[in-house]
């Protein structure tokens, strides 16, 4: 088991912790509706990517209200 030899001062201790920080995130505005999306990520309103339709959005849902 691993004995520490000598006392590692609170200012040794926060300077190897200094780049454990978290950082923010870094939203982009998508160039077919203006929302803000992740970077490189399909954009979540329209389902566009590099100005290219991914994924077919459904506007309209249906809902059975007597089956509820």
């Amino acid at each position: 088991m691993a004995v520490q030899q000598n006392k590692v001062s609170k200012s040794r201790r926060n300077n190897r912790r200094a780049h454990d920080a978290l950082v923010a995130a870094n939203p982009n505005e998508c160039s077919s509706c203006g929302e803000l999306k992740r970077p490189h990520h399909v954009c979540p309103s329209c389902g566009n990517y590099d100005s290219k339709e991914i994924v077919a959005m459904n506007d309209d849902v249906e809902i059975d209200e007597d089956a509820a």
